[in-house]
């Protein structure tokens, strides 16, 4: 492993699942970073290689933090080391590959086949580490999709999913984040994490392929399969659920409450709370599918109810009684809302005064807690260690010229 330069952020440090497991980080952007941070927040040692222009999160701004870096950048970028290698140069890319040859996983999001003239593509790394996995992300696969660009936003326009969102006469709208790049990254955490433990049985490496537009067929599940299984092409319907009703928005004395009963038992307590038992005997919405197609007769009944009193005092009443419902908070009502439940949602990366605040990693362990030792590194914070490293007699053979690459 690589030595942090300085003392150790924890001087009894607790064992990690992926302790011992390197990661050279050819990824960029969101997708593959998300997924590098998840693995490095669990252990691993995630190198990652930068252009000497760096990751083009860096320059994402506003927002910023106090120091001015950007906290879109900061946000997928913690427990990392950073080296700058222009792969134009023969050094640098001398290096590249020798990381390569020495890393247990490869992940990277450039174009399909653009690292191959550089000898970094799965069978050239293959080559020379038999046994590493390597984890490919793009846009719209490696196929016809190969020279599709690879957005989240074209991907959110492309799957299918805008056409869900917005109001049913209103434009439709991308999501509020990249979610496919979100679900990419974790999907490809996923396959990293079984291909490890695939090499653990067999010793054989492997090469995993994940993309955008796979993501979002599988991501969209009920609205994909409403298509594939029953024919059904969904549209948008507001905040508006096609299975369920009460599931959505509604009104109250002062805020837009979310309520919903998915079941019989929970539509019954919300109707012996809002005063009207009767509704829950009502035959048009006995059962949820009568509900469903009964929306728009019983919704104005609901609402009347509602109406009469705050969302904060639905909240209480419905919650002890267990209907499922909530406001809609800001990001920051929604922050301090999970510390107030006992999920600490933010922690210090880093130690000392580098420390900076950020997203808890959301998975909570027994045994092998995650921790958050290195805040985002700086633009080749670590480029001299890791040549030093990266100069040691490896396992795997004296690293390809560009001109044998």
């Amino acid at each position: 492993m690589i030595s942090p330069p300085g003392p150790a952020a924890d001087a009894s440090p607790r064992p990690r699942p992926l302790d011992g497991i390197i990661v050279a980080d050819f990824s960029r952007i969101l997708a593959g970073p998300y997924a590098t941070m998840l693995l490095a927040d669990l252990g691993a040692e995630v190198i990652k290689v930068e252009s000497p222009a760096g990751d083009d999160t860096r320059s994402w701004k506003p927002p910023v933090r106090e120091d001015g870096v950007s906290t879109y950048y900061a946000a997928i970028n913690r427990n990392k080391k950073s080296v700058v290698l222009d792969f134009k140069d023969d050094d640098d890319l001398a290096c590249a590959q020798a990381l390569a040859a020495r890393a247990d996983v490869v992940i990277e999001n450039f174009k399909p086949g653009g690292l191959k003239r550089f000898g970094l593509d799965y069978e050239s790394v293959k080559e020379r580490n038999e046994s590493v996995v390597y984890c490919s992300i793009s846009g719209f696969g490696t196929a016809e999709g190969a020279s599709l660009p690879g957005y989240d936003l074209i991907v959110q326009a492309m799957s299918g999913l805008m056409s869900l969102t917005g109001d049913p006469d209103g434009p439709a709208y991308r999501a509020g984040i990249s979610v496919f790049d979100v679900m990419a990254g974790l999907h490809s955490a996923i396959g990293i994490l079984a291909a490890l433990r695939h090499r653990d049985h067999t010793g054989e490496g492997q090469s995993i392929e994940t993309s955008l537009m796979a993501s979002a067929m599988s991501g969209l599940v009920n609205q994909t399969s409403a298509y594939v299984a029953g024919g059904v092409v969904p549209a948008r319907m507001g905040n508006a659920h096609p299975s369920l009703f009460p599931y959505e928005p509604l009104p109250t004395a002062d805020d837009d409450l979310i309520i919903t009963a998915g079941n019989n038992a929970q539509f019954r307590k919300l109707c012996s709370v809002l005063g009207v038992p009767e509704l829950a005997d009502d035959p048009r919405f006995a059962e949820n599918a009568d509900r469903t197609a009964c929306r728009e007769d019983l919704r104005p009944l609901l609402v009347e109810r509602l109406t009469t009193r705050p969302a904060a005092y639905w909240f209480e009443k419905l919650n002890e009684v267990g209907v499922p419902n909530g406001p809609i908070n800001t990001i920051g009502q929604g922050v301090e809302y999970a510390r107030k439940l006992g999920l600490n949602p933010v922690v210090q990366v880093g130690a000392g005064a580098a420390a900076v605040p950020g997203v808890r990693n959301p998975i909570t362990f027994s045994a092998t807690p995650p921790r958050y030792d290195l805040a985002p590194p700086a633009l080749g914070e670590h480029s001299e260690q890791i040549r030093s490293w990266l100069a040691t007699t490896t396992n795997a053979g004296t690293p390809m010229t560009k001109e044998e690459a």
